[in-house]
């Protein structure tokens, strides 16, 4: 279990605390929004109603007691800048903070934020990849290069083990796991055998699994 400070509950910083908490973390939120912070309170630990650009302020919520902060304003680029600043000079473990702009991304990382986060660019990835094939149910970026897909099991390798398959070998991709019914197996071997009403999880190169799989 993780303790983490949640700085601006927008729709962004909502789905991230309503996430946390099924997810079984403690979550302190802060906002400068009665409403907003009032709507949240089912969903975390402890939340106060404060400017996070005001040091005094965020010094008093004990931001060396959280092992992460997350800051996800993003209504205002600047507080969002100032507030990153402020939790590295108070003592954070770990900033985390969204940007909506590849310039915002490069002043965070300068000014406090260990890692920032890019909904709008990572979703507008996710998309396109997504739509670019009716093949392609899920899809994870890794990096520039390499991402794990989740796609249709092609019709001629229904019936033959992964190992007659090859494709490590032949592409370089690696087979992670097999879905079934909506549960997903990790357990497999070169003799799992593969069929319909499967879809697969592969990890490799871009380009490579386009190449493998036709899309």
């Amino acid at each position: 279990m993780k303790s983490v400070l949640l700085i601006g509950l927008g729709r962004f910083g909502k789905f991230i605390a309503m996430k946390l908490h099924t997810m079984g973390h403690q979550v302190m939120a802060v906002d400068t929004s009665e409403e907003r912070v009032n709507a949240l309170l089912p969903y975390v630990t402890n939340a106060q109603i404060g400017d996070s650009t005001n040091e005094e302020f965020l010094a008093s919520v004990g931001i060396g007691n959280y092992d992460s902060c997350i800051v996800a304003i993003g209504d205002n680029f600047q507080n969002s800048l100032e507030t990153a600043y402020l939790l590295k000079e108070l003592g954070a473990k770990k900033v985390i903070a969204r940007a909506s702009r590849g310039i915002q991304e490069k002043f965070l990382l300068r000014n406090g934020a260990d890692e920032v986060v890019y909904p709008e660019k990572q979703l507008a990835a996710w998309t396109a990849i997504r739509c670019s094939s009716d093949n392609i149910l899920e899809y994870f970026e890794l990096d520039n290069e390499y991402a794990i897909f989740e796609l249709e099991i092609p019709h001629e390798w229904n019936g033959k083990p992964i190992a007659q398959l090859d494709i490590r070998k032949k592409f370089g991709i690696n087979i992670l796991g097999i879905r079934e019914n909506g549960r997903l197996n990790m357990s497999i071997t070169p003799d799992t055998v593969l069929g319909r009403n499967k879809s697969i999880l592969v990890l490799g190169q871009e380009k490579a699994v386009h190449k493998c799989f036709c899309i």
